[in-house]
């Protein structure tokens, strides 16, 4: 078996597979182009300008078997995503063209990229940090407009250049730290524990600030779960069809419809909800519809977001009552719903902060814009609104800043109690590797691997 190296010519198929009107094969290494250039003919690939395209049909060396009409472009390292040569052949969408291309390059000295490996190749080259390449992920995956420019500002590189630059500032008190040690006579221990503590103090202060977009960051890219809930024919299912711009649920005038819980991914002022449609809570013997009130209840739980639906047309029943108490320690928005109709509901006999209250009219589609803002005004502070604003986005990233600063209060804690220099050093330096972590610069082989794994084959 051929061992794999970092310097092999790596190739896969980097469209979804299926039909369509093409889909690209590429390569990256040192051979690429010379590998592109034996399975093809038409001109030669080693010969033409770098970052042109060039018209070719991919053939099989050994039998000459014309494979499929393609055009190809060829990418001369270093201006490529992974600052290697990199090759991508257009093929015609399919699934057979597509992998027969791909099984020739592989039988003339290529081999199939791991999962991630294009992007990983981009970071251990120097073109991206971690913080990027978490961002390209982030940037596939993404549901809204919003998430993607979250990740295009990432991918830019803000919050990797912040990072690089608090590494900086607590290096420089470092290198004085060493100076300290080495030559005791020339220095003040005062005067360096005091830059210490201010320094340590200084870059707490910023972390913390990063730590604040942590949530808003994680909800724009993996949304919000939202139950919907109510008693039976209160325009749950309504609302979930006004809020998803699609007929998902059934909509009748008989209570009970929607038995079962539904899903349905919406888009919600740049905002993904993940919303659960539930069952009617009330009191049955029906065995079928109790299941789905209990389901109804471990949505409650799980949820991140409430959406409770009352009728505005009728008066609080001691169901509305038993639903205000079961969710009033949740984040939630109370949708008074049918504003369409003559109101009879009093919203002053709800005992809620009237914040939460908005009125609507599902069938109308009026007010669902209240909504939005009350999701904003529930999770979001407008830190992650403003353009280029540094964000942390993922679990990875916030673990790491929480251990860099519990280093930190180490160091204040050391200084304060009058420790050692060299041992409030070794907590400094602690929190200086903890934030290299994040942008990969003195992260582990072992993380580097289990991150990129993550990635799709052809990326």
């Amino acid at each position: 078996m051929t061992e794999i190296t970092e310097f092999d010519t790596i190739a896969a198929i980097s469209t979804p597979s299926g039909e369509g009107a093409i889909a690209i094969v590429r390569l990256s290494g040192e051979q690429a182009v010379a590998v592109a250039n034996k399975v093809t003919r038409g001109c030669n690939l080693t010969k033409v300008a770098s970052h042109t395209i060039n018209y070719s049909h991919v053939i099989d060396p050994q039998t000459q078997e014309v494979i499929d009409e393609v055009m190809v472009s060829v990418m001369r390292a270093p201006k490529t995503f992974t600052r290697e040569d990199v090759v991508e052949i257009n093929t015609h969408g399919g699934l057979m063209a597509t992998n027969r291309v791909l099984q020739i390059l592989l039988s003339n000295g290529a081999r199939l990229a791991e999962p991630g490996e294009f992007t990983k190749r981009a970071f251990l080259n120097g073109r991206i940090d971690l913080t990027q390449a978490e961002s390209v992920m982030d940037l596939i995956r993404s549901k809204t407009d919003r998430a993607m420019q979250q990740a295009l500002n990432q991918l830019d590189g803000s919050l990797a250049h912040l990072i690089k630059n608090l590494r900086q500032e607590i290096l420089e008190v470092l290198a004085q730290v060493e100076v300290n040690i080495d030559y005791p006579e020339y220095d003040n221990d005062e005067l360096t524990l005091q830059m210490l503590l201010e320094k340590a103090q200084q870059v707490q202060s910023q972390i913390q600030q990063l730590l604040k977009t942590a949530s808003e960051g994680q909800i724009i890219n993996e949304g919000l779960k939202t139950a919907i809930v109510g008693k039976p024919n209160v325009g749950k299912s309504s609302l979930l069809n006004v809020l998803a711009h699609q007929d998902r649920a059934i909509v009748t005038d008989v209570a009970g419809t929607t038995r079962d819980v539904i899903e349905q991914l919406a888009n919600v002022n740049g905002i993904p909800l993940q919303l659960v449609d539930t069952a009617g809570i009330h009191e049955t013997a029906d065995k079928v519809e109790k299941i789905g009130v209990d389901r109804s209840m471990q949505a409650i739980d799980t949820a991140d977001l409430i959406l409770l639906v009352l009728d505005g047309s009728r008066f609080l029943s001691a169901e509305d009552q038993q639903l205000l108490q079961l969710t009033k320690n949740k984040k939630r928005i109370i949708v008074v719903n049918k504003a369409d109709l003559p109101q009879i509901l009093d919203l002053k006999t709800i005992d809620c902060d009237p914040q939460e209250i908005v009125q609507i009219s599902a069938v109308a589609q009026q007010g669902i814009d209240q909504i939005e803002q009350n999701i904003q005004r529930l999770f979001f502070t407008g830190i992650t609104t403003q353009q280029n604003t540094a964000v942390v986005t993922n679990a990875r990233q916030v673990g790491l800043l929480k251990q860099a600063q519990q280093a930190l209060s180490d160091v204040v804690a050391g200084i304060k109690q009058q420790m050692p220099i060299d041992l409030v050093q070794i907590d400094m330096t602690n929190c200086w590797d903890k934030l290299g972590e994040i942008t990969g610069e003195s992260a582990p082989d072992e993380l580097i691997t289990q991150l990129f794994s993550q990635f799709c084959v052809g990326k």
